[in-house]
């Protein structure tokens, strides 16, 4: 038996998030019914983040459990050949023994992508969130060194995660301007249900003048969701990379 580590791209869009539902499309369910085609084998695939509905990934880790003879590197352009088009295993390997691709990541990467121009909208209008307000892009990055560190992060957080511990570490918040986008890319040891996207909008409330930076300590401090800014759509996130 061979535990098998693949790097795996996809565009959420139609997809009900990334782990297996009772109803709808998701990635882990297209994934097992192609290693299923290939090998005849029903697995269970482990992955290193369950991405919600709309979200896309860049770096997703998945592994599985094969007694299949194909050589592990081979699996990536095997199924590549049976996947829908909007899902694109990029390498795969044999894993160490004993591998888990989400409990042993010491930390993952996210992208918010957002679009700043009326032109070309429609192209972008699933993969970045198209926002063209004015904004202080100053006073977005003085905001976003607060997050970083280790805080409760409560109030960033969706109700109905069900956690006991909200405390994480953010290593670092990037803002970074190539028009017609505006990059936000966030790194830390693990994030809370939502909590990239509360934070991002809570970056664009401080960008419209409507929160002052130093409120981002507070807010923290606080624990309280309704005082953090809105849910940004998922359409703007994409799962970047995950470290081990």
């Amino acid at each position: 038996m061979n535990r098998i580590k693949a790097l795996v791209e996809y565009e959420g869009t139609r997809y009900s998030g990334f782990q297996r539902q009772p109803r709808g499309l998701t990635i882990e369910g297209e994934l097992e019914a192609a290693i299923c085609k290939l090998t005849g084998e029903r697995v269970k695939v482990l992955a290193a983040g369950r991405t919600d509905a709309g979200v896309h990934a860049l770096g997703q880790v998945i592994a599985f459990d094969t007694e299949s003879p194909i050589p592990p590197e081979r699996f990536a352009p095997a199924l590549n050949s049976v996947l829908p088009s909007d899902i694109r295993v990029l390498k795969s390997e044999k894993a160490k023994e004993g591998f888990h691709p989400r409990y042993q990541a010491r930390a993952k990467a996210y992208r918010y992508l957002i679009y700043r121009q009326e032109e070309g909208r429609t192209f972008y209008r699933n993969l970045a969130y198209y926002y063209p307000q004015p904004l202080d892009l100053p006073a977005m990055a003085k905001a976003a060194r607060y997050m970083e560190g280790t805080h409760d992060f409560m109030a960033f957080c969706a109700s109905g995660s069900g956690v006991r511990n909200y405390v994480r570490t953010v290593f670092e918040v990037s803002i970074n301007e190539k028009p017609p986008f505006l990059q936000i890319d966030v790194c830390g040891d693990g994030f809370l249900y939502n909590m990239v996207r509360i934070m991002v909008g809570t970056l664009l409330e401080v960008g419209r003048k409507r929160l002052a930076p130093e409120e981002v300590e507070q807010i923290l401090l606080s624990r309280d969701r309704q005082r953090a800014g809105p849910t940004v759509p998922a359409c703007g996130l994409y799962l970047k990379r995950v470290f081990y």
